[in-house]
């Protein structure tokens, strides 16, 4: 089903950071048109109102994950509080996907590595710490920046779990790898391959991860099969560090086109699932949003019309739709 006229023109009229994607991916506009519309996430909108929220001495709210003002035995840090989303990392993560050009950062990985410590035994901003999901945000953002991350992306390799994904609470013990870790890493490992080139032994490590979520359709316990959590098909942006059918599918398709492959036919049960959350007018719902303090919001509320989830699951399902062609009838095998 293609993108109806209407959702086009509902999309197009958003924030450079969304506009200049949709122009991309949906609209198929000239590079011309989106590379001018995604030079004004710099000046504009949410991109320039989170740049100009940047400390001198390059973090965000005063920290490296949270806040520098975060009480962890507070209000704020009891369960179901929700984490604060302000600090460094979270600031960059977004700016990185809203599509910032490296150059309006310049500095930035120089003033980290001198001002910035993680909450985690005090350790230097761009050596990372002991949590996958960090150190996959990490090593997006200093391969973006132009930071040494090359240590992060050895720990990778070191950490990776028997069945082939990874857990965050390996520290804890762990044997048996998450969906959302797994998720995280294989996001950063790839971010780190398409803007350095990687190394054969992390492209083996990524695939491998792929193939711990294939095995499981994105959605399903390898022992039982019964779908691993609710959380697998609710849908909510920001994404945040939460896995959900359609944050993995658009790893697979940015995966999948990086590596110049076909989808793997593995991946079928999720798109319907994505699917099925399409209404009838083309667009998809705002999830429940994980809660915690934000610099300000950008999207809408629960149960509305969410461009930016509209967005993410049309591009999937004209990825998944447009190559149904080119599908080979068994999964396809790592490059």
């Amino acid at each position: 089903m293609a993108v109806p006229d209407p959702v086009l023109a509902w999309l197009v009229e958003s924030d450079p950071a969304l506009r200049w994607q949709v122009e991309r991916d949906l609209l198929g506009s000239p590079r011309r048109t989106w590379a001018a519309t995604r030079a004004r996430v710099a000046d504009e909108g949410f991109g320039g109102r989170l740049l100009a929220l940047q400390e001198p001495d390059g973090q965000w709210a005063g920290g490296s994950y949270f806040p520098g003002d975060f009480d962890f035995h507070g209000p704020e840090a009891a369960e179901g509080a929700g984490q604060p989303w302000t600090a460094t990392t979270w600031s960059l993560n977004a700016l990185r996907d809203w599509g910032l050009d490296a150059a309006a950062l310049s500095g930035t990985a120089e003033r980290l590595a001198a001002n910035s410590r993680w909450d985690y035994g005090g350790l230097p901003y761009w050596g990372g710490e002991v949590d996958c999901c960090i150190n996959a945000y990490t090593l997006a953002n200093g391969a973006w920046l132009g930071a040494d991350v090359g240590g992060i992306a050895d720990w990778f390799l070191g950490h990776r779990m028997d069945d082939g994904g990874w857990n965050c609470e390996w520290v804890n013990g762990s044997r048996r790898s998450s969906f959302h870790s797994t998720l995280n890493a294989l996001r950063g490992l790839l971010y780190y391959e398409a803007a350095t080139g990687g190394t054969r032994t992390l492209r083996s490590a990524r695939k491998a991860g792929e193939e711990y979520l294939l095995e499981r359709h994105l959605l399903r316990r390898l022992t039982t099969g019964e779908t691993v959590g609710p959380w697998a098909t609710r849908f909510a942006y920001p994404f945040r560090w939460q896995y959900s059918a359609l944050r993995a599918l658009d790893y697979f398709r940015c995966a999948a086109r990086h590596d110049g492959i076909a989808p793997d036919e593995r991946l079928a049960e999720a798109i319907a699932v994505v699917r099925a959350e399409r209404r009838n007018d083309g667009t998809w719902l705002q999830g429940s949003v994980t809660p915690g303090r934000v610099w300000f919001e950008v999207d809408v509320p629960e149960g509305e019309p969410s461009k930016w989830l509209t967005f993410f699951g049309s591009r999937v399902l004209e990825w998944w739709d447009g190559a149904a062609g080119a599908r080979r009838p068994g999964p396809v095998d790592a490059v």
